[in-house]
């Protein structure tokens, strides 16, 4: 249901369904009416016949006196039958159709009416029937009166009520079947210009293209300007965010060069590990000024990153900062566990969350990398100290929030770690570790270069 040209297509559907099943009801509704009419027209002018073949006989009592000329009267079982019935309900003529059945009849009107009306015989067949009543001379001056009727069986007309229902829905769907191709080739044609939006945004996600083109109908090109407007905004923020970068590095080269040369006095042991924090702050900016320019992480020839080594780099460089609280950071690598892309991006991700543990912890660090599927990472921080509100958790992720203002820091750690991790196509999760504390886990699925 997130295709537009599918929730069309299904509206149109289910419209096409409702007026076509309203025309389907109305047309049955109006065939069967037309139909029982014609069977009433036809059924009265039987019984006009049997009115003009009856006559008074020599022994003062009505009869017949011919054959009517309809042959089914004559034909036993051929559904259609008359009767005449006296005025004690008395049957007094039955055509030979209807001998041995037992033809309902029904209670006749006033004389010179004619009741048309529904009956069934004792099998549940149903059958029409037209009646009249009628005050016959037998003798002068003497009226005597008689029922006549005339019933014809519903079998084959609701045999040919079927067949043309069976004829409807064939037509109808046939016609619903065209209409829904038709209309799917139509929308087809009408989201053509979505499409073009479509490939020419990833045009420009690729470098392919620098603005969406001009020729859009006049519903979309408002939508084509706007966009444009957006990208040529984004493009100058980026810009200008490089180039902030550019001056930041170039504002550092002097002081770390300066820094650089002012350990050459030192002790040789001293000076190892002022030139290696040196090295990381170096490196630190060259990380930086890489990610306004280099392309996503999907997009990347992805190199597995040495998980053992950079940890531990990471955990030395966090002994000298904490070194008055000289946590306990254990560490626990499985075989199998990797990690493709960045090197800048691991060290991120993981400096920040043991930093984060170092900083809140009591005394006790736990960290562990273990295989997430076959080339992905599942990255576990826990500590021992105060641990994480669940109803703050969500919110922590936030760039900007801290839960303490009085310790120092910037709020902007675990965004970045969310940031960086989505970016891969993973996650992070806060929960409760074992130790008492707060337990960040961040998971990395396999990554592949995108072909």
């Amino acid at each position: 249901m997130y295709s537009l040209n599918a929730r069309l297509l299904i509206s149109v559907s289910v419209l096409l369904l409702l007026f076509f099943g309203a025309t389907i009801v109305v047309l049955d509704t109006a065939f069967r009416t037309a139909g029982e009419q014609a069977r009433e027209d036809i059924l009265d002018g039987h019984l006009m016949s049997l009115l003009a073949a009856a006559e008074v006989s020599e022994q003062g009592e009505l009869a017949l006196r011919r054959e009517l000329p309809e042959p089914r009267f004559s034909t036993l079982g051929s559904g259609l039958y008359a009767s005449i019935r006296d005025s004690r309900n008395d049957v007094i003529y039955q055509s030979r159709s209807g001998l041995g059945m037992g033809i309902p009849s029904s209670p006749p009107g006033a004389p010179g009416q004619e009741v048309f009306e529904r009956l069934w015989l004792d099998d549940g067949t149903p059958l029409l029937s037209l009646t009249l009543a009628v005050q016959w001379e037998i003798a002068e001056d003497e009226l005597r009166p008689f029922v006549f009727s005339v019933v014809e069986s519903l079998d084959s007309f609701n045999a040919q009520v079927a067949g043309f229902r069976r004829q409807l829905f064939g037509w109808f769907a046939a016609l619903a079947a065209i209409m829904l191709v038709s209309i799917s080739l139509l929308l087809r044609g009408l989201l053509r210009p979505l499409r073009q939006i479509e490939t020419e945004i990833a045009d420009i996600e690729d470098g392919r293209r620098t603005a969406l083109s001009s020729d859009f109908p006049n519903e979309l090109t408002g939508v084509a300007s706007n966009l444009n407007l957006l990208i040529d905004s984004e493009r100058g923020r980026s810009e200008r965010y490089r180039n902030t970068l550019d001056n930041l590095a170039h504002s550092l080269k002097t002081p770390l060069a300066a820094m650089r040369s002012l350990t050459g006095d030192m002790a040789a042991a001293t000076n190892a590990r002022f030139n290696e924090q040196i090295d990381r702050m170096d490196e630190i900016v060259r990380y930086q000024l890489r990610k306004p320019s280099s392309a996503p992480a999907g997009k990347l020839l992805l190199a597995p990153v040495d998980i053992e080594q950079e940890i531990s780099r990471l955990i030395d460089g966090l002994r000298k900062v904490y070194r008055d609280k000289a946590p306990d950071i254990r560490v626990s690598v499985e075989t199998g566990a990797e990690f493709r892309g960045d090197t800048g991006d691991f060290l991120e991700i993981a400096g920040n969350l043991i930093d984060n543990a170092c900083k809140w912890c009591r005394g006790d660090v736990r960290v562990s990398v273990k295989p997430a599927g076959s080339g992905g990472l599942l990255l576990s921080v826990a500590d021992d100290g105060p641990g994480v509100p669940a109803e703050a958790r969500e919110a922590l992720l936030k760039r900007g929030m801290r839960l303490d203002e009085n310790t120092p820091g910037h709020g902007i750690g675990l965004a970045i770690v969310k940031d960086i991790a989505e970016s891969y196509g993973g996650h992070l999760a806060i929960q409760e570790s074992a130790l008492g504390g707060a337990q960040f886990t961040v998971t990395i699925p396999p990554q592949r270069p995108r072909t």
